[in-house]
């Protein structure tokens, strides 16, 4: 295989404006930068987010400008590799932080990307999603489907912020993306899934033959269960990696097609050197402090920061105290393409 392949320039003047005219490019001087030789050669840089940093900058956002002038009060987080304003935090996940105060409402509307939060402060916010009311604690992980009408109010005295991770990026490029809006959705008068149906690991409600189930039956993943079931896999794992992936509870698939949710806990004073993987991801701590050397590059991170990794990054993972974090990837969708891949270092 030719190690070097011809280039635009080598070719005559008047035969490429005659290329240009007819509306096409010769494939072999671009070749190498669409289907590089052994591994990709990811655009996306590690990224860092300080919560320290941009709080002020939400708060500001909340004085500058009310809720409905902005319908979701968002600062987006932007990969660094292709600068600022830039609507995606990896190739296919977009990611911000939304502010909603005391008694504002968030419109409802149904998008084609699936959304997911996790919570990051305050108390009294919810998500209505299809008419079931999701109480938003802090470390909750709350979805919003695909398709599925959603908004979001606010019952408490102080500012609430969430992360908001969306598959944005690969339906606005397969031109798919789109939005609909409608007046705010009537709330059952009951507890959520999370409270009723699936409160126990391993159960599900019984039902007759051929009943039909949801197909996101829990839209909400309450963090004080996320965080003592790894404090039981911490005890019992011996040396294993303590990790938990979200799963639906009536089938064990991801919890939705594109994007998928692990949550981590790195014991105090733990070093992680996990694969190379395809996947790139976003890491949001929930608790506790640490520093992730991506690619040569050390980042220290606390409580309420966000950073990311590309595919096939090499990451280590250090504890300086006890600490959790969620990872967001689209392993699913990968999975789905069947090109999935882990490479040893």
């Amino acid at each position: 295989m030719a190690e070097t392949l011809g280039t635009l320039e080598e070719l005559p003047l008047d035969y490429r404006e005659a290329m240009t005219a007819a509306g096409v490019a010769p494939l072999w001087p671009m070749m190498r930068n669409v289907l590089p030789h052994g591994a990709p050669k990811p655009v996306t840089k590690p990224g860092f987010w300080s919560y320290a940093a941009v709080r002020p900058l939400l708060v500001r956002a909340g004085e500058l400008t009310p809720v409905e002038k902005a319908e979701r009060r968002v600062l987006v987080l932007s990969d660094p590799g292709r600068g600022a304003g830039a609507m995606l935090a990896t190739p296919s996940i977009y990611i911000g932080l939304q502010l909603l105060l005391p008694g504002e409402t968030a419109p409802a509307h149904r998008h084609t990307p699936s959304a997911a939060r996790i919570i990051v402060e305050g108390k009294g916010g919810f998500t209505v999603v299809d008419g079931e009311k999701l109480p938003m604690e802090v470390g909750d992980l709350v979805l919003t489907p695909g398709g599925e009408w959603h908004d979001h109010g606010h019952e408490g005295t102080e500012p609430v912020v969430w992360l908001d991770a969306l598959d944005l990026p690969l339906f606005v490029y397969l031109e798919g993306s789109y939005a609909e809006e409608a007046p705010l959705q009537a709330q059952r008068n009951r507890p959520d899934a999370s409270q009723v149906e699936y409160l126990a690991s391993g159960l599900a409600p019984a039902r007759g033959r051929g009943a039909q189930v949801r197909r996101y039956p829990m839209m909400r993943y309450p963090w004080v269960r996320t965080e003592a079931a790894l404090r039981e896999m911490a005890k019992w794992g011996g040396e294993d990696p303590v990790e938990a992936d979200f799963v639906n509870p009536e089938t064990g698939e991801d919890v939705l097609p594109i994007m998928g949710f692990t949550a981590m806990m790195l014991r105090e004073g733990e070093t992680l050197r996990p694969p190379l993987v395809s996947s790139a991801s976003v890491f949001h701590v929930v608790k506790g402090h640490g520093t992730s050397r991506i690619n040569g590059e050390t980042i220290a991170w606390g409580p309420k920061d966000t950073f990311s990794a590309p595919c096939f990054a090499e990451i280590d993972h250090h504890a300086g105290e006890e600490a959790f974090l969620m990872r967001v990837h689209d392993r699913p969708l990968q999975e789905k393409l069947r090109f999935y891949e882990e490479r040893a270092r």
